[in-house]
């Protein structure tokens, strides 16, 4: 599949089939985000892979879903919870600040490589900080900044064009409806002007 379809089908995914990834295939998607660009090659973005099934419902613990919609909608109900994550940290031995950027590059990165192999994904910055760094020891000098939830996805959600509101939401029978800008809506040419 050329890389605009992957961009075009990407969707967040929060249900998922209890189909266990190969750890073979984690590594691959790791290794999409460790090739992505890093301001001034400086590369300060480490990841631990959890794919041990107890683990993995532990830190699904330490997580929130789907702000827009109530708990039962946006959470993954039980049998449908991710089956693996990616923690991204940031090592502030290598870079003291920032990094930020670089995550954003190294997720697209992943979740594309993850889509290629039929892996749906879901990013997530709401995560329990402290609980995590317990349960995986990671050391002080690295901050947890984010986590990818991954599994094979067992919902297909749909863009609409956005009209009044940015909040995505499930329809009657449970299908998500994420309104994106139009492309119309937010590309100039040459000069902004106003629309």
């Amino acid at each position: 599949m050329r890389v605009i379809d992957l961009i075009r089908k990407r969707r967040t995914i929060r249900r998922f089939k209890p189909v266990r990834i190969e750890y073979e295939t984690l590594k691959t998607i790791v290794d999409a985000g460790r090739l992505a660009p890093s301001a001034s090659n400086i590369q300060p973005i480490e990841y631990i892979i959890v794919d041990d099934p107890a683990l993995v419902l532990q830190l699904f613990g330490h997580t929130k879903w789907a702000g827009y919609l109530p708990e039962p909608l946006g959470r993954p109900p039980a049998g449908q919870e991710p089956v693996a994550f990616i923690v991204v940290l940031l090592n502030r031995k290598i870079k003291q600040s920032g990094g930020e950027h670089d995550v954003g590059a190294a997720m697209e990165n992943m979740i594309l490589a993850a889509l290629e192999q039929g892996i749906g994904s879901c990013w997530i910055a709401s995560v329990d900080r402290k609980a995590t760094r317990k349960m995986f020891a990671v050391p002080e000098h690295c901050d947890i900044d984010c986590v990818l939830a991954l599994g094979y996805p067992n919902e297909d959600p749909v863009i609409e064009d956005l009209t009044d509101s940015v909040k995505y939401y499930r329809d009657q029978d449970g299908r998500l409806h994420v309104p994106k800008r139009t492309l119309a809506s937010i590309l100039y040419h040459n000069k902004y002007e106003f629309k």
